[in-house]
Protein backbone atom coordinates (compact mmCIF):
# COMPACT_ATOMS: atom_id res chain seq x y z
CA UNK A 1 0.00 0.00 0.00
CA UNK A 2 2.50 2.40 0.88
CA UNK A 3 4.30 1.79 -2.17
CA UNK A 4 1.27 1.78 -4.85
CA UNK A 5 0.88 5.52 -2.82
CA UNK A 6 4.31 6.86 -3.36
CA UNK A 7 4.15 5.51 -6.55
CA UNK A 8 1.10 7.32 -7.71
CA UNK A 9 2.01 10.39 -6.18
CA UNK A 10 5.54 10.55 -7.09
CA UNK A 11 4.82 10.09 -11.07
CA UNK A 12 2.27 13.14 -10.26
CA UNK A 13 4.78 15.00 -9.38
CA UNK A 14 6.93 14.33 -11.90
CA UNK A 15 3.86 14.86 -15.01
CA UNK A 16 3.72 18.47 -13.02
CA UNK A 17 7.25 18.97 -13.39
CA UNK A 18 7.39 18.15 -17.29
CA UNK A 19 3.88 19.98 -17.70
CA UNK A 20 5.83 23.03 -16.05
CA UNK A 21 8.55 22.82 -18.48
CA UNK A 22 6.65 21.84 -21.74
CA UNK A 23 3.43 24.55 -21.27
CA UNK A 24 3.95 27.09 -18.37
CA UNK A 25 7.50 28.24 -17.90
CA UNK A 26 8.55 31.37 -20.16
CA UNK A 27 10.41 30.42 -23.05
CA UNK A 28 11.97 31.92 -26.15
CA UNK A 29 11.81 30.48 -29.60
CA UNK A 30 10.84 27.12 -27.70
CA UNK A 31 14.20 27.20 -25.70
CA UNK A 32 13.51 27.44 -21.70
CA UNK A 33 15.05 29.92 -19.89
CA UNK A 34 17.08 29.95 -16.67
CA UNK A 35 13.75 30.45 -14.26
CA UNK A 36 13.51 26.50 -15.73
CA UNK A 37 16.03 25.27 -13.92
CA UNK A 38 14.67 24.82 -10.60
CA UNK A 39 11.44 22.91 -12.06
CA UNK A 40 14.45 20.64 -13.79
CA UNK A 41 16.57 20.05 -10.16
CA UNK A 42 12.85 18.84 -8.81
CA UNK A 43 11.96 16.56 -12.02
CA UNK A 44 15.68 15.18 -11.41
CA UNK A 45 14.82 14.77 -7.72
CA UNK A 46 11.28 13.07 -8.01
CA UNK A 47 12.21 11.30 -10.92
CA UNK A 48 14.84 9.38 -8.86
CA UNK A 49 12.49 8.88 -5.74
CA UNK A 50 10.04 7.68 -8.61
CA UNK A 51 12.28 5.02 -9.84
CA UNK A 52 12.44 3.47 -5.64
CA UNK A 53 8.53 3.85 -5.56
CA UNK A 54 7.61 2.24 -8.55
CA UNK A 55 10.35 -0.38 -8.03
CA UNK A 56 9.04 -0.75 -4.38
CA UNK A 57 5.56 -1.20 -6.14
CA UNK A 58 6.35 -4.14 -8.39
CA UNK A 59 7.98 -6.04 -5.53
CA UNK A 60 5.23 -5.14 -3.44
CA UNK A 61 2.73 -6.19 -5.96
CA UNK A 62 4.76 -10.03 -6.45
CA UNK A 63 4.81 -10.48 -2.78
CA UNK A 64 1.13 -9.44 -2.39
CA UNK A 65 0.32 -12.14 -4.76
CA UNK A 66 2.20 -14.74 -3.74
CA UNK A 67 1.39 -13.79 0.19
CA UNK A 68 4.88 -13.72 1.06
CA UNK A 69 7.84 -11.44 2.30
CA UNK A 70 9.97 -9.19 -0.12
CA UNK A 71 13.39 -11.37 0.71
CA UNK A 72 11.39 -14.35 -0.61
CA UNK A 73 10.09 -12.59 -3.67
CA UNK A 74 13.44 -11.21 -4.68
CA UNK A 75 15.35 -14.85 -4.20
CA UNK A 76 15.29 -17.64 -7.60
CA UNK A 77 13.36 -16.73 -10.17
CA UNK A 78 10.06 -15.43 -9.47
CA UNK A 79 10.77 -12.18 -10.02
CA UNK A 80 12.44 -12.75 -13.49
CA UNK A 81 9.45 -15.26 -14.28
CA UNK A 82 6.99 -12.08 -13.15
CA UNK A 83 8.03 -9.34 -15.36
CA UNK A 84 9.06 -11.26 -18.55
CA UNK A 85 5.64 -13.78 -18.75
CA UNK A 86 3.10 -11.63 -16.73
CA UNK A 87 1.30 -8.63 -18.39
CA UNK A 88 0.92 -7.61 -15.29
CA UNK A 89 4.55 -7.96 -14.39
CA UNK A 90 5.82 -6.15 -17.69
CA UNK A 91 3.48 -3.61 -17.81
CA UNK A 92 5.03 -2.69 -14.01
CA UNK A 93 8.40 -3.54 -15.13
CA UNK A 94 8.11 -0.72 -18.01
CA UNK A 95 6.58 1.56 -15.28
CA UNK A 96 10.33 1.49 -13.43
CA UNK A 97 12.20 2.00 -16.81
CA UNK A 98 10.27 4.43 -18.08
CA UNK A 99 11.12 6.13 -14.49
CA UNK A 100 14.83 5.52 -15.31
CA UNK A 101 14.88 7.51 -18.76
CA UNK A 102 13.05 10.60 -17.20
CA UNK A 103 15.64 10.23 -14.24
CA UNK A 104 18.60 10.27 -17.15
CA UNK A 105 17.10 13.05 -19.05
CA UNK A 106 15.84 15.24 -16.74
CA UNK A 107 18.80 17.57 -16.93
CA UNK A 108 19.00 17.07 -20.70
CA UNK A 109 15.95 19.01 -21.54
CA UNK A 110 16.58 22.42 -23.01
CA UNK A 111 13.61 22.64 -25.25
CA UNK A 112 9.96 22.72 -24.36
CA UNK A 113 9.02 20.57 -27.29
CA UNK A 114 11.50 17.77 -26.12
CA UNK A 115 9.94 18.44 -22.16
CA UNK A 116 6.43 17.65 -23.89
CA UNK A 117 7.70 14.32 -25.61
CA UNK A 118 9.51 13.06 -22.07
CA UNK A 119 5.82 13.84 -20.76
CA UNK A 120 4.09 11.51 -23.07
CA UNK A 121 6.82 9.09 -22.24
CA UNK A 122 6.55 9.43 -18.08
CA UNK A 123 2.48 9.43 -18.59
CA UNK A 124 2.58 6.09 -20.48
CA UNK A 125 4.91 4.74 -17.92
CA UNK A 126 2.49 5.56 -15.21
CA UNK A 127 -0.64 4.78 -16.76
CA UNK A 128 0.15 1.42 -17.99
CA UNK A 129 -0.42 -0.58 -15.10
CA UNK A 130 -3.68 0.52 -15.15
CA UNK A 131 -4.68 -2.28 -18.09
CA UNK A 132 -4.53 -4.47 -15.73
CA UNK A 133 -5.70 -2.70 -12.50
CA UNK A 134 -9.36 -4.21 -11.22
CA UNK A 135 -11.38 -2.68 -13.27
CA UNK A 136 -10.94 -5.02 -15.72
CA UNK A 137 -12.20 -7.84 -14.39
CA UNK A 138 -15.83 -6.28 -14.15
CA UNK A 139 -18.61 -5.50 -16.58
CA UNK A 140 -18.05 -2.83 -19.53
CA UNK A 141 -14.21 -3.98 -19.56
CA UNK A 142 -13.68 -1.39 -22.57
CA UNK A 143 -15.43 1.37 -20.13
CA UNK A 144 -14.11 0.70 -17.33
CA UNK A 145 -10.62 0.25 -18.34
CA UNK A 146 -10.80 3.46 -20.33
CA UNK A 147 -12.38 6.04 -17.96
CA UNK A 148 -9.94 4.85 -15.40
CA UNK A 149 -6.89 5.71 -17.50
CA UNK A 150 -8.74 9.14 -18.43
CA UNK A 151 -9.64 9.71 -14.60
CA UNK A 152 -5.95 9.08 -13.84
CA UNK A 153 -4.39 11.22 -16.89
CA UNK A 154 -7.15 14.07 -15.98
CA UNK A 155 -5.67 14.46 -12.48
CA UNK A 156 -1.94 14.14 -13.32
CA UNK A 157 -2.58 16.94 -15.19
CA UNK A 158 -5.01 18.64 -12.61
CA UNK A 159 -2.97 18.13 -9.36
CA UNK A 160 0.39 18.40 -11.62
CA UNK A 161 -0.28 21.94 -12.79
CA UNK A 162 -1.59 23.21 -10.03
CA UNK A 163 1.62 21.88 -8.07
CA UNK A 164 4.14 23.08 -10.78
CA UNK A 165 2.94 26.82 -10.35
CA UNK A 166 4.68 26.52 -6.46
CA UNK A 167 7.86 26.13 -7.58
CA UNK A 168 7.68 28.96 -9.81
CA UNK A 169 8.95 32.65 -8.93
CA UNK A 170 5.93 35.21 -8.26
CA UNK A 171 6.35 36.44 -12.26
CA UNK A 172 6.46 33.17 -13.59
CA UNK A 173 3.21 32.29 -11.31
CA UNK A 174 1.58 35.19 -12.39
CA UNK A 175 2.22 34.46 -16.46
CA UNK A 176 1.25 30.66 -16.17
CA UNK A 177 -1.77 31.32 -14.16
CA UNK A 178 -4.22 31.71 -16.80
CA UNK A 179 -2.92 28.62 -18.47
CA UNK A 180 -3.11 26.49 -15.60
CA UNK A 181 -6.68 27.28 -15.30
CA UNK A 182 -7.88 26.40 -18.36
CA UNK A 183 -5.49 23.33 -17.70
CA UNK A 184 -7.32 22.67 -14.27
CA UNK A 185 -10.42 23.26 -15.73
CA UNK A 186 -10.41 21.05 -18.37
CA UNK A 187 -8.96 18.46 -16.63
CA UNK A 188 -11.58 18.81 -13.56
CA UNK A 189 -14.47 18.33 -16.23
CA UNK A 190 -12.98 14.93 -17.66
CA UNK A 191 -11.81 13.92 -13.52
CA UNK A 192 -15.41 14.45 -12.61
CA UNK A 193 -17.17 12.62 -15.62
CA UNK A 194 -14.68 9.87 -16.06
CA UNK A 195 -14.49 9.01 -12.34
CA UNK A 196 -18.71 9.20 -12.22
CA UNK A 197 -18.40 6.67 -15.35
CA UNK A 198 -15.58 4.14 -13.80
CA UNK A 199 -17.80 3.98 -10.32
CA UNK A 200 -21.07 3.37 -12.74
CA UNK A 201 -19.84 0.21 -14.69
CA UNK A 202 -18.09 -1.32 -11.19
CA UNK A 203 -21.22 -0.50 -8.76
CA UNK A 204 -23.93 0.26 -11.41
CA UNK A 205 -27.54 -0.07 -9.07
CA UNK A 206 -26.02 -2.37 -6.91
CA UNK A 207 -25.83 -2.80 -2.80
CA UNK A 208 -22.48 -2.22 -3.41
CA UNK A 209 -22.84 1.40 -2.71
CA UNK A 210 -23.33 0.88 0.70
CA UNK A 211 -20.32 -0.96 1.40
CA UNK A 212 -17.11 0.31 2.48
CA UNK A 213 -16.15 0.23 -1.04
CA UNK A 214 -18.89 2.27 -2.09
CA UNK A 215 -18.51 4.92 0.54
CA UNK A 216 -14.47 5.74 -0.56
CA UNK A 217 -16.07 5.93 -4.35
CA UNK A 218 -18.97 8.32 -3.55
CA UNK A 219 -16.84 9.89 -1.34
CA UNK A 220 -14.27 10.59 -4.21
CA UNK A 221 -16.80 11.74 -6.18
CA UNK A 222 -18.47 14.56 -4.03
CA UNK A 223 -14.93 15.70 -3.24
CA UNK A 224 -13.96 15.86 -6.85
CA UNK A 225 -17.56 17.99 -7.41
CA UNK A 226 -16.61 20.70 -4.67
CA UNK A 227 -13.01 20.91 -5.26
CA UNK A 228 -14.14 21.73 -9.74
CA UNK A 229 -16.61 24.26 -8.37
CA UNK A 230 -15.04 25.62 -5.58
CA UNK A 231 -11.53 26.37 -7.34
CA UNK A 232 -13.21 27.39 -10.67
CA UNK A 233 -15.15 30.32 -8.48
CA UNK A 234 -12.16 31.08 -6.18
CA UNK A 235 -9.41 31.31 -9.33
CA UNK A 236 -11.44 34.58 -9.91
CA UNK A 237 -11.71 35.88 -7.15
CA UNK A 238 -8.59 35.24 -4.97
CA UNK A 239 -4.76 35.34 -5.58
CA UNK A 240 -2.59 32.05 -6.84
CA UNK A 241 -0.80 31.72 -3.07
CA UNK A 242 -3.91 31.84 -1.15
CA UNK A 243 -5.84 29.10 -3.48
CA UNK A 244 -3.01 26.43 -4.22
CA UNK A 245 -2.37 24.88 -0.87
CA UNK A 246 -6.03 24.29 -0.35
CA UNK A 247 -6.55 23.02 -3.84
CA UNK A 248 -3.25 20.74 -3.51
CA UNK A 249 -4.68 19.29 -0.22
CA UNK A 250 -7.96 18.52 -1.83
CA UNK A 251 -6.86 16.80 -4.71
CA UNK A 252 -3.89 15.01 -2.87
CA UNK A 253 -7.09 13.47 -0.85
CA UNK A 254 -8.67 12.63 -3.92
CA UNK A 255 -5.59 10.98 -5.23
CA UNK A 256 -5.03 8.98 -2.40
CA UNK A 257 -8.59 7.43 -2.37
CA UNK A 258 -7.99 6.72 -5.90
CA UNK A 259 -4.68 4.79 -4.49
CA UNK A 260 -7.09 3.38 -2.19
CA UNK A 261 -9.74 2.03 -4.61
CA UNK A 262 -6.94 0.08 -6.74
CA UNK A 263 -6.05 -2.25 -4.07
CA UNK A 264 -9.63 -3.20 -3.32
CA UNK A 265 -12.51 -4.76 -5.16
CA UNK A 266 -16.07 -4.22 -4.57
CA UNK A 267 -17.54 -7.51 -2.32
CA UNK A 268 -18.93 -10.07 -4.28
CA UNK A 269 -22.43 -10.56 -3.33
CA UNK A 270 -22.21 -14.07 -4.48
CA UNK A 271 -20.76 -16.55 -7.08
CA UNK A 272 -20.36 -15.42 -10.25
CA UNK A 273 -19.47 -18.17 -12.78
CA UNK A 274 -16.23 -18.07 -15.06
CA UNK A 275 -17.24 -16.86 -18.67
CA UNK A 276 -13.60 -17.75 -20.65
CA UNK A 277 -15.12 -15.21 -23.01
CA UNK A 278 -15.62 -12.14 -20.90
CA UNK A 279 -12.12 -13.32 -19.39
CA UNK A 280 -10.46 -13.01 -23.12
CA UNK A 281 -12.15 -10.14 -24.29
CA UNK A 282 -13.56 -8.40 -21.60
CA UNK A 283 -17.26 -8.72 -22.97
CA UNK A 284 -19.39 -11.57 -23.03
CA UNK A 285 -20.36 -13.48 -26.44
CA UNK A 286 -22.96 -11.60 -28.22
CA UNK A 287 -25.60 -13.14 -29.67
CA UNK A 288 -25.66 -13.78 -33.45
CA UNK A 289 -25.13 -10.35 -35.38
CA UNK A 290 -28.22 -9.45 -37.51
CA UNK A 291 -28.66 -6.06 -39.29
CA UNK A 292 -30.71 -4.38 -35.99
CA UNK A 293 -27.82 -5.55 -33.64
CA UNK A 294 -24.89 -4.28 -35.59
CA UNK A 295 -26.46 -0.62 -35.97
CA UNK A 296 -27.69 -0.28 -32.77
CA UNK A 297 -25.58 -2.17 -30.32
CA UNK A 298 -23.20 -0.30 -28.51
CA UNK A 299 -20.59 -1.38 -26.43
CA UNK A 300 -18.11 1.75 -25.56
CA UNK A 301 -14.23 2.06 -25.52
CA UNK A 302 -13.98 4.28 -22.83
CA UNK A 303 -10.36 6.21 -24.15
CA UNK A 304 -11.31 6.23 -27.41
CA UNK A 305 -14.55 7.59 -26.71
CA UNK A 306 -13.08 9.82 -24.46
CA UNK A 307 -10.43 10.99 -27.10
CA UNK A 308 -13.20 11.52 -29.88
CA UNK A 309 -15.14 13.70 -27.07
CA UNK A 310 -11.84 15.79 -26.32
CA UNK A 311 -11.35 16.13 -30.25
CA UNK A 312 -14.75 17.27 -30.84
CA UNK A 313 -14.68 19.55 -27.25
CA UNK A 314 -11.30 21.18 -29.12
CA UNK A 315 -12.96 21.40 -32.50
CA UNK A 316 -16.41 23.26 -31.42
CA UNK A 317 -14.10 25.35 -29.13
CA UNK A 318 -12.48 26.57 -31.69
CA UNK A 319 -15.74 27.29 -34.61
CA UNK A 320 -16.71 29.18 -31.84
CA UNK A 321 -13.98 31.16 -31.03
CA UNK A 322 -14.03 31.87 -34.62
CA UNK A 323 -17.46 32.81 -34.89
CA UNK A 324 -17.01 35.40 -31.56
CA UNK A 325 -14.58 37.79 -33.21
CA UNK A 326 -16.52 37.69 -36.42
CA UNK A 327 -15.42 35.08 -38.75
CA UNK A 328 -16.84 32.31 -40.72
CA UNK A 329 -16.01 28.62 -40.45
CA UNK A 330 -17.71 26.93 -43.40
CA UNK A 331 -20.21 24.64 -42.44
CA UNK A 332 -19.56 21.57 -44.64
CA UNK A 333 -16.33 21.61 -42.98
CA UNK A 334 -18.38 20.81 -39.51
CA UNK A 335 -20.74 18.37 -40.91
CA UNK A 336 -17.59 16.45 -42.67
CA UNK A 337 -15.63 16.45 -38.94
CA UNK A 338 -18.58 15.20 -37.11
CA UNK A 339 -18.89 12.83 -39.93
CA UNK A 340 -15.70 11.67 -39.31
CA UNK A 341 -16.28 11.10 -35.55
CA UNK A 342 -19.67 9.89 -36.12
CA UNK A 343 -17.86 7.16 -38.11
CA UNK A 344 -15.29 6.34 -35.82
CA UNK A 345 -17.03 5.88 -32.78
CA UNK A 346 -19.21 3.43 -34.59
CA UNK A 347 -16.20 1.30 -35.98
CA UNK A 348 -14.86 1.50 -32.30
CA UNK A 349 -17.64 1.31 -29.84
CA UNK A 350 -21.11 0.45 -32.04
CA UNK A 351 -22.21 -2.25 -33.83
CA UNK A 352 -19.49 -3.15 -36.03
CA UNK A 353 -16.37 -2.48 -33.03
CA UNK A 354 -18.41 -5.30 -31.30
CA UNK A 355 -18.70 -7.44 -33.28
CA UNK A 356 -14.85 -7.03 -34.86
CA UNK A 357 -13.70 -8.89 -31.60
CA UNK A 358 -15.37 -11.99 -32.42
CA UNK A 359 -15.09 -12.42 -35.80
CA UNK A 360 -13.22 -11.46 -39.07
CA UNK A 361 -15.47 -9.97 -41.32
CA UNK A 362 -16.73 -7.51 -38.83
CA UNK A 363 -13.06 -6.59 -37.64
CA UNK A 364 -12.11 -6.32 -41.23
CA UNK A 365 -15.23 -3.75 -42.02
CA UNK A 366 -13.83 -2.19 -39.13
CA UNK A 367 -10.66 -1.87 -40.22
CA UNK A 368 -11.84 -0.06 -43.41
CA UNK A 369 -14.00 2.75 -41.97
CA UNK A 370 -11.07 3.73 -39.22
CA UNK A 371 -8.37 3.61 -41.69
CA UNK A 372 -10.18 4.92 -45.11
CA UNK A 373 -13.68 5.92 -44.78
CA UNK A 374 -13.62 8.23 -41.45
CA UNK A 375 -9.81 9.89 -42.01
CA UNK A 376 -11.25 11.47 -45.66
CA UNK A 377 -14.29 13.07 -43.53
CA UNK A 378 -12.09 14.15 -40.77
CA UNK A 379 -8.99 15.40 -43.25
CA UNK A 380 -11.85 17.81 -45.34
CA UNK A 381 -12.62 18.90 -42.14
CA UNK A 382 -9.36 20.71 -41.90
CA UNK A 383 -8.27 20.40 -38.28
CA UNK A 384 -5.06 21.81 -38.53
CA UNK A 385 -6.03 25.29 -40.09
CA UNK A 386 -8.89 25.60 -37.60
CA UNK A 387 -6.25 25.22 -34.62
CA UNK A 388 -3.98 27.39 -36.36
CA UNK A 389 -6.28 29.91 -36.85
CA UNK A 390 -7.73 30.03 -32.97
CA UNK A 391 -4.70 28.61 -30.65
CA UNK A 392 -3.05 31.67 -28.50
CA UNK A 393 0.13 32.70 -29.52
CA UNK A 394 2.97 33.62 -27.02
CA UNK A 395 2.92 35.11 -23.88
CA UNK A 396 5.28 37.18 -24.44
CA UNK A 397 7.72 38.54 -27.05
CA UNK A 398 9.96 35.72 -28.34
CA UNK A 399 7.56 33.22 -27.06
CA UNK A 400 6.29 30.57 -29.80
CA UNK A 401 2.85 29.96 -28.27
CA UNK A 402 0.66 27.26 -28.96
CA UNK A 403 0.14 28.57 -32.76
CA UNK A 404 4.02 28.98 -32.83
CA UNK A 405 4.96 25.54 -31.28
CA UNK A 406 2.24 23.64 -33.62
CA UNK A 407 4.12 25.49 -36.87
CA UNK A 408 7.20 24.65 -35.66
CA UNK A 409 6.02 21.41 -35.99
CA UNK A 410 4.57 21.22 -39.11
CA UNK A 411 7.61 22.48 -40.44
CA UNK A 412 10.21 20.10 -39.13
CA UNK A 413 12.05 17.22 -40.56
CA UNK A 414 10.43 14.97 -38.89
CA UNK A 415 7.17 15.72 -40.06
CA UNK A 416 8.52 16.41 -43.89
CA UNK A 417 9.55 12.31 -43.36
CA UNK A 418 6.08 11.20 -42.73
CA UNK A 419 4.38 13.31 -44.63
CA UNK A 420 6.98 11.50 -47.73
CA UNK A 421 4.52 10.38 -50.05
CA UNK A 422 6.63 6.84 -50.42
CA UNK A 423 6.63 7.25 -46.28
CA UNK A 424 2.57 7.67 -45.52
CA UNK A 425 2.03 4.93 -48.60
CA UNK A 426 4.66 2.31 -47.03
CA UNK A 427 2.29 2.98 -43.58
CA UNK A 428 -0.51 2.51 -45.12
CA UNK A 429 -0.40 0.06 -47.23
CA UNK A 430 2.86 -1.96 -45.84
CA UNK A 431 1.35 -2.27 -42.29
CA UNK A 432 -1.07 -4.80 -43.78
CA UNK A 433 1.10 -7.24 -44.39
CA UNK A 434 3.06 -6.90 -41.37
CA UNK A 435 0.02 -7.26 -39.24
CA UNK A 436 -2.24 -9.92 -41.12
CA UNK A 437 0.96 -12.48 -42.64
CA UNK A 438 2.89 -12.38 -38.92
CA UNK A 439 1.84 -13.20 -35.83
CA UNK A 440 1.31 -9.95 -34.55
CA UNK A 441 -2.60 -10.10 -35.37
CA UNK A 442 -3.60 -12.67 -33.17
CA UNK A 443 -1.05 -11.42 -30.62
CA UNK A 444 -2.91 -7.99 -30.60
CA UNK A 445 -6.36 -8.96 -30.47
CA UNK A 446 -6.03 -11.30 -27.57
CA UNK A 447 -5.93 -8.51 -25.39
CA UNK A 448 -8.12 -5.39 -24.91
CA UNK A 449 -4.98 -2.58 -24.84
CA UNK A 450 -3.16 -4.62 -28.19
CA UNK A 451 -6.71 -3.99 -29.73
CA UNK A 452 -6.76 -0.82 -29.35
CA UNK A 453 -3.39 0.43 -30.18
CA UNK A 454 -4.52 -1.82 -33.31
CA UNK A 455 -7.62 0.42 -33.70
CA UNK A 456 -5.48 3.84 -32.98
CA UNK A 457 -2.82 2.54 -35.53
CA UNK A 458 -5.74 2.16 -38.47
CA UNK A 459 -7.19 5.31 -37.56
CA UNK A 460 -3.48 7.44 -37.29
CA UNK A 461 -2.06 5.29 -40.76
CA UNK A 462 -5.31 6.61 -42.68
CA UNK A 463 -5.48 10.29 -41.30
CA UNK A 464 -1.72 10.59 -42.66
CA UNK A 465 -2.67 8.99 -46.13
CA UNK A 466 -5.41 11.05 -46.86
CA UNK A 467 -3.64 14.34 -45.59
CA UNK A 468 -1.17 14.16 -48.29
CA UNK A 469 -3.39 12.65 -50.67
CA UNK A 470 -6.75 15.13 -50.27
CA UNK A 471 -5.90 16.72 -47.35
CA UNK A 472 -6.28 20.63 -47.42
CA UNK A 473 -4.35 21.69 -44.29
CA UNK A 474 -0.84 22.91 -44.60
CA UNK A 475 1.63 20.59 -45.42
CA UNK A 476 5.44 20.84 -45.12
CA UNK A 477 5.72 18.90 -48.76
CA UNK A 478 3.80 20.00 -51.55
CA UNK A 479 3.13 16.85 -53.83
CA UNK A 480 1.86 17.28 -56.95
CA UNK A 481 -1.60 16.15 -58.04
CA UNK A 482 -0.32 13.93 -60.47
CA UNK A 483 1.90 11.87 -58.07
CA UNK A 484 -0.96 12.09 -55.74
CA UNK A 485 -2.78 10.07 -58.41
CA UNK A 486 0.22 7.53 -58.73
CA UNK A 487 0.10 6.91 -54.97
CA UNK A 488 -3.83 6.17 -55.00
CA UNK A 489 -3.55 4.37 -58.37
CA UNK A 490 -0.68 2.24 -56.03
CA UNK A 491 -2.34 1.91 -52.98
CA UNK A 492 -5.45 0.34 -54.63
CA UNK A 493 -2.62 -1.84 -56.27
CA UNK A 494 -1.33 -2.83 -53.18
CA UNK A 495 -4.66 -3.40 -51.66
CA UNK A 496 -6.39 -5.92 -53.90
CA UNK A 497 -3.22 -7.63 -54.05
CA UNK A 498 -3.23 -8.28 -50.18
CA UNK A 499 -7.26 -9.23 -50.56
CA UNK A 500 -6.60 -11.65 -53.15
CA UNK A 501 -3.60 -13.25 -51.01
CA UNK A 502 -5.55 -13.29 -48.11
CA UNK A 503 -8.38 -14.87 -49.81
CA UNK A 504 -5.89 -17.40 -51.18
CA UNK A 505 -5.08 -18.67 -47.48
CA UNK A 506 -5.93 -21.66 -46.69
CA UNK A 507 -4.62 -21.45 -42.95
CA UNK A 508 -5.92 -19.24 -40.09
CA UNK A 509 -3.97 -16.10 -39.71
CA UNK A 510 -5.26 -15.21 -36.14
CA UNK A 511 -3.06 -17.51 -33.57
CA UNK A 512 -5.82 -19.89 -33.08
CA UNK A 513 -7.99 -16.47 -31.15
CA UNK A 514 -10.81 -17.04 -32.97
CA UNK A 515 -11.29 -21.07 -32.59
CA UNK A 516 -10.30 -19.78 -28.33
CA UNK A 517 -13.73 -17.97 -28.76
CA UNK A 518 -15.67 -21.17 -29.55
CA UNK A 519 -18.38 -18.62 -30.93
CA UNK A 520 -21.79 -20.80 -31.26
CA UNK A 521 -22.69 -18.78 -34.82
CA UNK A 522 -20.46 -18.53 -38.09
CA UNK A 523 -18.37 -21.29 -36.95
CA UNK A 524 -16.32 -21.87 -40.28
CA UNK A 525 -13.68 -19.83 -39.51
CA UNK A 526 -11.85 -19.76 -42.57
CA UNK A 527 -14.75 -19.08 -44.56
CA UNK A 528 -14.79 -16.21 -41.95
CA UNK A 529 -11.71 -15.20 -43.11
CA UNK A 530 -12.13 -15.25 -46.86
CA UNK A 531 -15.41 -13.41 -46.76
CA UNK A 532 -13.46 -10.99 -44.44
CA UNK A 533 -11.08 -10.58 -47.11
CA UNK A 534 -13.71 -10.24 -49.99
CA UNK A 535 -15.09 -7.48 -47.43
CA UNK A 536 -11.84 -5.46 -47.12
CA UNK A 537 -11.11 -5.14 -50.77
CA UNK A 538 -14.17 -4.08 -51.69
CA UNK A 539 -15.11 -1.87 -49.15
CA UNK A 540 -11.45 -0.43 -49.34
CA UNK A 541 -11.48 0.47 -53.52
CA UNK A 542 -14.79 2.65 -53.06
CA UNK A 543 -12.75 4.94 -50.68
CA UNK A 544 -9.96 5.23 -53.36
CA UNK A 545 -11.82 5.70 -55.99
CA UNK A 546 -13.73 8.81 -54.37
CA UNK A 547 -10.17 10.15 -52.82
CA UNK A 548 -9.04 9.80 -56.74
CA UNK A 549 -11.92 11.76 -57.87
CA UNK A 550 -11.60 14.40 -55.45
CA UNK A 551 -7.92 14.78 -56.56
CA UNK A 552 -8.42 14.67 -59.89
CA UNK A 553 -10.90 17.56 -59.03
CA UNK A 554 -8.34 19.30 -57.01
CA UNK A 555 -6.04 19.34 -59.49
CA UNK A 556 -8.37 21.22 -62.12
CA UNK A 557 -9.57 23.60 -59.68
CA UNK A 558 -5.61 24.37 -58.68
CA UNK A 559 -5.13 24.95 -62.37
CA UNK A 560 -8.15 27.04 -62.81
CA UNK A 561 -6.78 29.08 -60.01
CA UNK A 562 -3.20 29.11 -61.54
CA UNK A 563 -4.25 30.54 -64.84
CA UNK A 564 -7.11 33.17 -63.15
CA UNK A 565 -3.17 34.25 -61.43
CA UNK A 566 -1.75 34.05 -64.58
CA UNK A 567 -4.32 36.04 -66.64
CA UNK A 568 -4.03 39.18 -63.81
CA UNK A 569 -0.25 38.78 -64.36
CA UNK A 570 -0.42 39.23 -67.80
CA UNK A 571 -3.03 42.32 -67.65
CA UNK A 572 -1.27 43.83 -64.83
CA UNK A 573 2.34 43.38 -67.31
CA UNK A 574 0.14 44.31 -70.48
CA UNK A 575 -1.12 47.61 -68.36
CA UNK A 576 2.68 48.19 -67.15
CA UNK A 577 3.89 47.97 -70.96
CA UNK A 578 0.94 50.47 -72.34
CA UNK A 579 1.99 53.18 -69.69
CA UNK A 580 5.31 52.14 -70.23
CA UNK A 581 4.89 53.33 -73.96
CA UNK A 582 2.74 56.20 -72.63
CA UNK A 583 5.46 57.69 -71.42
CA UNK A 584 7.60 57.29 -73.65
CA UNK A 585 5.45 58.86 -76.44
CA UNK A 586 4.73 61.94 -73.84
CA UNK A 587 8.77 61.89 -73.55
CA UNK A 588 9.27 61.92 -77.69
CA UNK A 589 6.90 64.72 -78.20
CA UNK A 590 7.59 67.29 -75.57
CA UNK A 591 11.86 66.60 -76.64
CA UNK A 592 10.60 66.95 -80.70
CA UNK A 593 7.26 69.43 -80.57
CA UNK A 594 5.77 69.87 -83.98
Amino acid sequence: MIFDVANTALSVLVAGCLISLAFLLPERDGFLQKSAEKTQRFLFLFSGLWILAAFGNLISTLANIFESNFADVLSGNILRSFVTQVTLGKLLAYQVIVAIFVFILSKRVRKNGGAFWLLVLALSGSLAPIFQSHSSSQGSHGLAIGSLVIHVLALSFWLGSVFALQLMTQSDKELAFKRVSTIALWSSIAVVGSGVTNAWTRLRLSQDWFTSYGALVATKIVLTVVVLLVANQMRRKISVSRLLPLELTLISLILGIGAVLNRFTPEETGAVEFDKVRELVGMPMPEAPTLSRVLFEYEAKGLILGLLIFATALYIRGVVALARRGDKWPVGRTISFAIGISLLDYATSGGVGLYAHFSFQYHMIAHMILSMIAPIAIVLSAPITLALRTLPIGREKGERGLRGALLAALGSRATGIWTHPIVALAIFDGSLFALYFTPLFGELMSGHFGHMIMDLHFIAAGLLFFHVIVGIDPNPRKVHHLVRMVMLLAAMSIHAFFSVALMSANNLIDGGYYQLLERPWATDLLSDQKSGAAIGWAMGEIPIVVALIATFIQWMRSDAREAKRADRRSKVDLAEYNAYLEQLAARDEKENPK
